[in-house]
């Protein structure tokens, strides 16, 4: 076997690994929420099918809500606007070069007016998809280096990582959202009327309370650090996945050596965004315990196993 075959076997390993552990984490985000949901509800909620009922109305509204205006949302709050090919040619040109290459529909394509260079891609399917560039990111790359950022953002596209993505902050607000109910059942004595109507058990009734209380305050801060895990696998898959598509892995690792290192913050940023772009605009320093909760991989780690393939 040559060495270009043994690089292309690496990609693909790389790439069935990170899907793995990817829908391992989501697995684990199912049982959180399920087992919250059974947990609290016969805790507080005494198996009430009422309340349950409407906080389950309550979460399919919310979900359908963020899956289809996410995407608008998004853009609006970016503050980019759309450009044609006549008026970002560079740009333009090479995200129609590389959807050819990966058999994926032309995106929207956009530009956010701020020096800081960086990128994300929007859009719930491939179908419904945008790719939005800083101007900082057009002035300050080299055009092979800028075909990196656009295959990593493309690989996004190509994974459903957005559509994961969408899902796993649903699931955050899901668990949040029964928590919060559950904690609000406190105060009104929703436990304590349960507790009444099985007077023989009353002492496992308060063990069952307690436990939910904890469950209840604890499940927001475990869902936001397993949607963290899941955002950086997906980093490292889009990673291996846009290497692969521009067949230049050093390019794309050139490019995020330039982004991790540029000082300038980008001023459209903000903690709900962070997750979707090429790298973490708002230069936030990781230690051990927070790095649990970054929505990115180390850059060095991610340059480190870009020059690896």
């Amino acid at each position: 076997m040559d060495v270009a075959s043994t690089e292309r076997v690496l990609v693909y390993d790389r790439i069935a690994a990170n899907k793995r552990e990817t829908w391992l984490l989501m697995g684990s985000f199912v049982v959180l929420a399920g087992g919250l949901a059974w947990l609290l509800t016969y805790a507080f909620l005494g198996g009430s099918i009422g309340i349950l009922g409407i906080v389950g109305v309550a979460i399919i509204g919310y979900a359908a809500f963020s899956y289809f205006a996410s995407t608008a949302i998004v853009l609006s709050i970016s503050g980019a606007h759309e450009v044609t090919k006549e008026e970002e040619w560079e740009f333009v040109r090479r995200v129609e070069n590389l959807c050819i290459g990966a058999g994926l529909p032309m995106p929207r394509t956009w530009v956010l007016e701020d020096s800081a260079p960086n990128a994300f891609a929007t859009g719930r399917n491939p179908e419904n998809a945008h790719v939005v560039v800083t101007r900082g990111l057009l002035d300050k790359l080299e055009p092979i280096e800028l075909e990196g950022v656009i295959a990593h953002e493309l690989s996004h596209i190509g994974n459903h990582d957005i559509r994961v993505m969408t899902i796993v902050t649903v699931l955050v607000g899901i668990v949040a959202l029964i928590s919060d109910v559950a904690l609000r059942a406190t105060f009104f004595g929703a436990g304590r009327r349960s507790g009444r109507r099985d007077s023989n058990g009353g002492a496992a009734q308060i063990v069952i309370i307690l436990v939910a209380i904890v469950a209840a305050i604890l499940a927001p801060l475990i869902a936001q650090i397993i949607k963290m895990a899941v955002s950086r696998k997906r980093e490292y898959l889009a990673d291996a996945s846009g290497a692969l598509l521009c067949r230049n892995p050093e390019a794309l690792a050139r490019a995020l050596e330039k982004i991790a290192g540029d000082s300038e913050p980008l001023e459209a940023a903000n903690k709900a965004t962070v997750h979707m772009y090429f790298e973490n605009p708002l230069r936030e320093h990781s230690s051990a315990l927070n790095g649990l909760f970054n929505s990115h991989p180390p850059a060095e780690d991610r340059i480190r196993i870009l020059r690896a393939m």
